[in-house]
């Protein structure tokens, strides 16, 4: 007998095919390759600057590229963050992502019309709306049926909004409120490709917990993601395309594979590089001996052979993670404590940001403070530091601080300074006393990701990036014994972050204390060995251990609460006495399961007590500790389905009776 056929080959969602683009003179791809699959989730890394959002506005088609093609299944749709999302300014919050279901919207508009026609229609009019209704019913289930509401408060609660917020105009939202929002919209949308660059924008670490379980477990869809959180990348994607010097490299697994991966790609390459420089060492040598004697001509085919090599075979010096060894000066000792805190409390009005926290920073320690966007973590350091006055408490300084601050904001540069006069007027020698000399300043600059030519651009002419890593490096480098670091990772791409993750490490020698506030999980865990945790009502807690140990105790700790209030619920049913029979008659109408042999009485019940049920589970998908729990999600969500299937006949046969 004939083999039987192999299936179909499944199509990719999305092909690029030899796609190059440049601006001007400057090649940001060149003959870059991808593709990717239904339900992929892939993450996309590089330097800042290397063609990563361009490479996303291609594949939207807002940029034709020079060269190439791309392709994206037909019907397939994608959608893309934008870093300014737009709205109409007088919507409210809710509204403006509820925009994401305006095909939904009019497609209830329709059945509410059909519903009204269909009370005084009759004969063939009245089967051709009966069709139409289920025609509509089909579609509006497929669109999100009737949980839009629930689905919409989860993601904007999941978000970081509050129920409060929901009824502000999109004219009075920050900008980060803005993002937040514009990046609901497009979750709540729900395409095909998800293109995000930088999600974690505004987000606090709540936010991106929620995130990236959504994309991680919830999210059917194949999703392209640019972000510096190392942290959701390790969660979240099975792949990473790195875009480096125009190309596309690709490597399985997530980010913390592809580190590994890289460095052995770069080993083997920087073996065959040096090879190959051994080589043209040789060559040359022989060619320059012999040039002028009598083996000129079998000099001159040698060099004639060497150019060839160079031209067609000599690969590019090797682009390496770890430009060079970082050397910070000594710092003077200070006091062995740093700062003691009694009592501690700070409120504005009628708002509690911290309350009768007490705590002790010994000499060098390094913790970090986290919390929700606005719980006060900025605050509670400037209260620390003497800047701000407590409103109960007392906090005593240690002695012999020196201390460096790193702020949000650098409204001190001066725009006409080149980067490495600057890092040369803030840092010291390695002695922690001596002024620095020209060459400590370029070397410094250098550890910092500043090559050659980018250390002679004025401070006035660097993206906000490039800003943040200058004032860093000149920060790190001024022999400060008690670094406060606000949210330093904000602006810096990956190899800028691990550049001061490898900073703020014992291993680099930094003898000093160091208090990071930050939303960045990997430089959080890698670098703090104690926790202030402020919860943004007012609670303040010190944990001693890592953010990955704290994430632990505090999931173990959910988990038990759930199962104690699971046992509870579940002891508290059985003690409960069964219905009587009679009512239970009166709720359910009997054996028979077509509802057109039901009285009008029994299917009113029967709706009324699925949609009760569902309106429990809606109630219970609100509460954060189960719309952060991606499991017990899923489990209430098909429970909903379930429920919605089974009043769907009966809506529909109670709707055809009500038309007669």
């Amino acid at each position: 007998s004939a083999p039987s056929p192999c299936p179909p080959t499944p199509m990719p969602l999305l092909t690029l095919v030899n796609v190059s683009h440049a601006y001007g003179s400057s090649i940001v791809l060149d003959g870059a390759t991808l593709s990717i699959e239904p339900g992929e989730k892939v993450g996309m890394v590089g330097r800042n600057g290397c063609g990563k959002t361009t490479l996303m506005k291609v594949i939207l088609g807002q940029i034709k590229p020079d060269s190439g093609q791309v392709q994206l299944q037909r019907g397939a749709r994608a959608g893309y963050l934008s870093q300014d999302p737009s709205f109409d300014p007088q919507d409210t919050l809710r509204d403006a992502a509820e925009g994401a279901f305006a095909e939904l919207h009019r497609l209830h508009v329709e059945l509410h019309q059909v519903y009204h026609d269909m009370a005084e229609a009759q004969g063939d009019d009245l089967k051709r709306l009966m069709r139409r209704q289920a025609e509509l019913d089909a579609a509006i289930e497929a669109a999100g049926g009737y949980a839009i509401d629930h689905k919409i408060d989860a993601t904007l609660h999941g978000l970081g909004f509050t129920d409060d917020q929901f009824t502000l105009k999109v004219a009075n939202l920050s900008g980060g409120q803005k993002g937040r929002l514009g990046l609901a919209r497009l979750l709540l949308e729900e395409p095909d490709l998800l293109l995000l660059d930088e999600p974690t924008n505004h987000l606090d670490i709540a936010g991106r917990e929620w995130l990236e379980n959504f994309l991680a477990n919830e999210y059917h869809g194949a999703v392209l993601m640019v972000s510096h959180d190392r942290w959701m990348l390790d969660r979240v994607v099975d792949r990473i395309i790195e875009i480096e010097v125009g190309s596309v490299r690709e490597y399985p697994g997530n980010y913390e594979k592809y580190i590994e991966l890289r460095r052995e790609r770069q080993l083997t390459h920087s073996r065959v590089y040096e090879k190959q420089q051994d080589k043209i060492r040789q060559e040359e040598a022989f060619i320059r001996r012999y040039k002028a004697g009598q083996r000129a001509r079998q000099a001159k085919g040698r060099e004639t052979r060497l150019d060839r090599y160079k031209r067609d075979e000599l690969i590019d010096r090797p682009i390496e993670l770890d430009v060079m060894n970082l050397r910070l000066p000594k710092v003077e000792r200070s006091g062995d404590l740093v700062v003691v805190a009694e009592g501690l409390t700070k409120r504005y009005d009628d708002k509690v940001l911290f309350e009768n926290l007490d705590l002790v920073i010994e000499r060098g320690e390094r913790i970090g403070i986290i919390g929700p966007n606005g719980a006060g973590k900025t605050t509670l350091v400037r209260t620390m530091l003497g800047e701000i006055e407590p409103s109960a408490g007392a906090v005593r300084i240690g002695s012999r601080l020196n201390v460096g601050y790193y702020r949000q904001l650098h409204d001190h540069l001066e725009p006409t300074m080149l980067v490495w006069e600057y890092i040369r007027s803030r840092i010291v020698g390695p002695d922690g006393v001596s002024r620095a000399s020209e060459q400590q300043a370029r070397d410094m600059a250098g550890a910092f990701l500043f090559s050659g030519g980018d250390q002679e651009k004025a401070l006035g002419d660097l993206s906000g990036g490039e800003r943040s890593r200058c004032v860093l490096a000149g920060l790190i480098g001024s022999a400060h014994n008690l670094l406060v670091l606000d949210e330093p990772t904000n602006h810096l791409d990956i190899p800028s972050s691990e550049r001061l993750e490898q900073a703020l490490s014992r291993d680099s020698g930094y003898e000093g204390t160091v208090i990071l506030i930050t939303h960045d999980r990997a430089l959080l865990d890698s670098s703090c060995e104690r926790l202030i945790i402020l919860d943004g009502h007012g609670g303040a807690t010190v944990f001693d251990g890592t953010y990955s140990e704290w994430v632990e105790k505090r999931d173990a700790a959910a988990r038990a609460e759930r199962d104690r209030a699971e046992k509870a619920a579940r002891k508290s049913a059985s003690r409960s006495s069964p219905a009587p029979a009679a009512a239970s008659t009166a709720r359910r109408p009997g054996k028979s399961d077509d509802p057109e042999s039901w009285s009008m009485e029994q299917l009113e019940s029967r709706i009324e007590e699925l949609e009760n049920r569902i309106r429990a589970i809606d109630a219970q998908l609100l509460d954060p500790d189960v719309y952060t729990d991606g499991r017990k999600c899923r489990a209430l969500q098909s429970q909903r389905d379930e429920l919605a299937s089974q009043l769907e006949p009966l809506e529909f046969e109670w709707s055809r009776r009500a038309a007669e």
